[in-house]
């Protein structure tokens, strides 16, 4: 069966916060809209559901993040998920100039966890505390072929 990686959902306190960090980084708003009903019920599984959403896609077409903001129900505030807890751990993109995107982070008050790390001679990377308390890894390949 083949089978391909559609997108990664987030759901996030202020979409549109979230969305002006990733278009910022370099993504692409495909669409938005606001969804309730039977159907949303249905496929998410909460009763009355109903969210503000947006679709974003990285420039080279290959990947997307689904935003959230509930609506209804209200959104439940989490503490910021650690990097070795179980379950949905961070959303990575690789990036041409690490620097260039901390600065971009940066003017929305989002910073690296610790710093950046240089792993072998393949990548300069770091973690960042994003939008909603989400983490992104942002990789810039040393050595290009």
């Amino acid at each position: 069966m083949p089978i391909k990686l559609e997108n990664v959902g987030i759901a996030v306190r202020d979409l549109e916060a979230a969305i002006a960090f990733f278009t910022d980084l370099g993504l692409t708003v495909l669409g938005r809209d606001t969804v309730s009903g039977e159907w949303t019920d249905t496929a998410v599984g909460l009763d009355g559901n109903h969210a503000n959403i947006a679709m974003l896609q990285t420039p080279d077409g290959a990947g997307r993040l689904e935003l959230f903001e509930y609506i209804h129900p209200a959104a439940i505030e989490t503490e910021a998920t650690l990097p070795n807890e179980i379950g949905m751990h961070r959303v990575a993109f690789s990036v041409d100039d690490i620097d260039e995107a901390l600065e971009i982070a940066a003017r929305h008050g989002c910073h690296p966890l610790r710093g950046v790390a240089t792993y072998g001679d393949v990548y300069r990377l770091t973690y960042v505390r994003g939008p909603s308390g989400i983490i992104v890894m942002l990789a810039e390949e040393l050595k290009r072929s």
